[in-house]
């Protein structure tokens, strides 16, 4: 169902009375005609269907009133309202963008390769100068025992989610190029949903060792340093595209065009740039479909991939 916002405030509004400089009947129904269709778009304006944008849990202390302050920064530069949704894995996104649910996703690289062409680039956030991120593998602070992947026999390893790349698609692929098998390796492995999860598992000794977003591990350790502390990151892959801000089948191309010059411009005025603070980001850039050509290459060497429970 779309939703529509703006429908009270349209209800209450007061048609203006006609002009009453000439009393004639033409000049009345003229006036008044011109103040109805006034209202009449007016109406229209505040009662559009909203933009429809899907996020997994953000990882922000304040998410709620992060989401917001968004949200009403995107409403006044699109004219138009805007509503996040938000699922707990990335497979309940890309489901709805492919049915035609959500506009808009956040999603992770590997989805957005493996989704192609159903999901059309959007933006992609600017990190530290560069499109681009890192996945690490992380462990216990005080655990020294632990500097590579094949220190991880017997132990037991944390995922973010199926569909993440440096969740799970890298941290596989890294293990397959040294010849591990972690079905054989690990003790045990299993989902936390969420890359904030897999460092809180980790720093809590639920896991011994997990696999993680490496721009959510560097900003947690900028504002929660004490979490990031419990843990040591012992190993960073190689630059992969960042996450990107996708299209569904169901926006039309004016409108894809419209959000993403929007998004690329929050580096430019005040109140875009403190969202991009508190986020950690340097901005958004229109981004390369060759970002993703690596997540795309790991994907074929793995596919079908699944050792742990959905």
């Amino acid at each position: 169902m779309r939703v529509r916002r703006g429908l009270v405030v349209a209800a209450r509004t007061r048609i203006p009375p006609a002009p009453v400089a000439d009393s004639g009947p033409s000049a009345w129904l003229r006036g008044w005609l011109g103040a109805a269709l006034l209202w009449l778009v007016v109406s229209h304006a505040l009662g559009a269907e909203a933009l429809r944008i899907g996020l997994t849990p953000v990882f922000l202390d304040d998410q709620v009133t992060f989401l917001k302050d968004w949200q009403a920064y995107l409403e006044a530069r699109l004219e138009r309202p805007v509503a996040f949704i938000q699922r707990t894995s990335y497979k309940e996104i890309s489901d709805l963008l492919l049915r035609g649910e959500l506009d808009f996703g956040w999603v992770c690289g590997f989805p957005y390769v493996r989704h192609r062409p159903a999901f059309r680039l959007v933006a992609v956030p600017v990190y530290e100068g560069a499109p681009r991120y890192r996945s690490y593998l992380i462990t216990g602070a005080g655990d020294r025992s632990i500097q590579g992947w094949e220190d991880l026999g017997g132990r037991y390893f944390a995922y973010s989610d199926p569909d993440s790349n440096s969740g799970y698609l890298y941290p596989r692929y890294a293990m397959a190029q040294q010849g591990i098998d972690p079905a054989r390796l690990l003790r045990g492995a299993f989902f936390a949903w969420g890359h904030r999860n897999v460092i809180e598992a980790v720093a809590v000794g639920l896991a011994d060792a997990g696999a993680v977003d490496g721009y959510v591990w560097d900003t947690l350790a900028r504002d929660r340093p004490a979490l990031t502390a419990a843990t040591r990151v012992v190993h960073r892959s190689p630059e992969f595209g960042f996450p990107p801000l996708v299209a569904g089948l169901a926006p039309r191309v004016e409108e894809r065009r419209r959000l993403a010059e929007v998004l690329e411009a929050m580096d430019g005025d005040d109140a875009g740039r403190r969202l991009l603070q508190a986020l950690n980001l340097d901005g958004f850039t229109a981004g390369d479909p060759a970002l993703f050509d690596g997540i795309a290459h790991m994907m074929t060497q793995l596919e079908p991939p699944l050792d742990v429970a959905r």
